[in-house]
């Protein structure tokens, strides 16, 4: 018997159809909106700036009126870049003094990652919307894939997606926190990273085959 040809694409492992501004518009008629939160040093807060984070992120829970999704995400950091830095400041210092100081600090930075796991925390609070909370004639436009069809249903599903993080937003300013909702851009790039880890990133590159069966890295492997 032959061998079935495999038409399955990235994209529909992903479920993503295409991203239009800050929206993420996936299969099935949903689409989403995802606001990335700087991360803090929880344990160097003082005891009130701790109560403060615990009893404003109870405010934001307590009040929210739709689902959301919050993701954790530990990321090891290559730092070989810099260190590659250092070598050059310190081949290029012509203080002698100065040029110690910094190779001191070198060999500390490389004995530390040595040792221990340097990883990057990122949060992310996804914000899901359905064609359902549109009623049936928006999840009858969801069965259209022309081109215009995707545009209208993005733009309604931005509507709402935006109203939701505005609230989300303005309970996220009581934690004295930086937060922001992802654009096209930073969307693909987060994606992108998410399914090809530790890949170079060519976002013109990718946003040029976003449509297409496979998307490859603009970097070399």
């Amino acid at each position: 018997m032959a061998a079935q040809k495999i038409h399955a694409s990235t994209q529909k492992f992903t479920e993503i159809i295409d991203f239009v501004g800050s929206t993420a518009i996936l299969a099935g008629g949903n689409a989403c909106m995802i606001i990335e939160i700087t991360a803090s040093n929880f344990s160097l807060l003082s005891k009130r700036e701790q109560d403060l984070r615990i009893y404003s992120y109870a405010g934001l829970l307590n009040s929210l009126s739709f689902p959301i999704q919050i993701l954790i995400r530990n990321k090891r950091m290559d730092i070989s870049s810099y260190i590659k830095e250092l070598d050059g400041v310190i081949a290029n210092t012509k203080n002698e003094n100065l040029a110690n100081y910094i190779e001191y600090y070198r060999s500390f930075v490389q004995e530390m990652v040595t040792i221990n796991v340097v990883l990057n925390k990122a949060f992310y609070i996804i914000i899901p919307y359905s064609s359902l909370e549109s009623g049936a004639k928006a999840v009858a436009q969801t069965q259209q894939t022309s081109k215009s069809q995707v545009e209208a249903f993005a733009q309604m599903a931005h509507k709402t997606l935006e109203a939701k993080a505005g609230t989300i937003l303005g309970q996220l300013q009581k934690f004295s926190v930086t937060a922001k909702v992802l654009e096209r851009d930073d969307l693909i790039k987060l994606f992108y990273d998410l399914y090809n880890e530790g890949d170079k990133i060519d976002v013109d590159h990718i946003a040029e085959g976003i449509n297409s069966a496979i998307i490859t890295g603009g970097g070399p492997k």
